[in-house]
């Protein structure tokens, strides 16, 4: 599929990964709408690559739905969904004085990171499987794991437990949607330079940089939106996870 005059949606497009990916597919030609929660950013994105910003909550069916509807009356029906929106939080299993992990905070970042993906996925494809097809495919869904989901360190059980059900999710869900034509590809970034990552001292950039067999140093958001370019042109990946991550694999902590 060329992303030429495609409409895109990507969601926590107003930062990071997200945002690499929204620039690469505007500067393809693809008309993308920036799904986030984060007003200022996401205006911020949309306006610099000429998208158009929704503010919505992954974890809402109503509200993804609603948006996925009012995008379409802008651009079309979407052909590319990137689902990039997620949290991070960290907690030990048992912490401090012997305290049990926040059973909140878990449940969060599963309800962002997994139930959200999968949220978008089903309203999105549930839309997308009513569209003629483009060529032999109607389109291709996104998703983004993590190094964590294979390689999770210590206290990374929420993050690694969401990162790895999108891993675990994206084989069944390619089944499910191969006979709408949709294909769906996982991408797992290792270190990349999010704006959490460039938050911390170039000392410690530096070092976890070097933790990367190669090429040593921190992956690019650039790179990811390559990968993504990628998954959307080529036709024959499906079903997969890929690893982006240097042939890094995360230590214990």
């Amino acid at each position: 599929m060329i992303p030429k005059d495609v409409a895109a949606i990507v969601t926590g497009g107003g930062s990071g990964l997200g945002a690499a990916s929204a620039a690469k597919l505007a500067s393809e030609g693809a008309r993308v709408a920036i799904f986030d929660l984060n007003e200022d950013s996401g205006r911020a994105q949309a306006t610099k690559i000429g998208a158009k910003f929704f503010k919505v909550n992954v974890s809402d069916p109503e509200g993804v739905a609603a948006a996925i509807a009012e995008a379409e009356r802008e651009h079309g029906v979407a052909r590319v969904l990137v689902n990039c929106a997620g949290v991070v939080h960290g907690a030990k299993t048992v912490g401090k004085e012997f305290s049990p992990h926040p059973l909140e905070q878990f449940r969060k970042v599963i309800e962002v990171n997994l139930i959200g993906t999968f949220n978008v996925i089903t309203h999105f494809a549930a839309r997308l499987a009513r569209a003629e097809p483009l060529g032999e495919e109607r389109g291709v869904i996104i998703n983004t794991a993590s190094a964590a989901a294979f390689d999770g360190q210590v206290g990374q059980a929420a993050y690694s437990a969401s990162k790895g059900g999108i891993v675990g999710m994206t084989l069944p869900i390619a089944r499910d949607l191969a006979q709408h034509a949709i294909r769906i590809v996982t991408i797992a970034p290792g270190i990349f330079l999010t704006p959490m990552m460039a938050g911390l001292p170039q000392n410690v950039q530096d070092s976890l940089g070097a933790q990367v067999p190669f090429p040593s140093r921190l992956g690019k958001p650039e790179e990811y939106a390559l990968m993504v370019h990628s998954i959307v042109i080529n036709p024959m990946l499906n079903g997969e996870t890929i690893r982006l991550d240097g042939a890094i694999r995360m230590p214990p902590r």
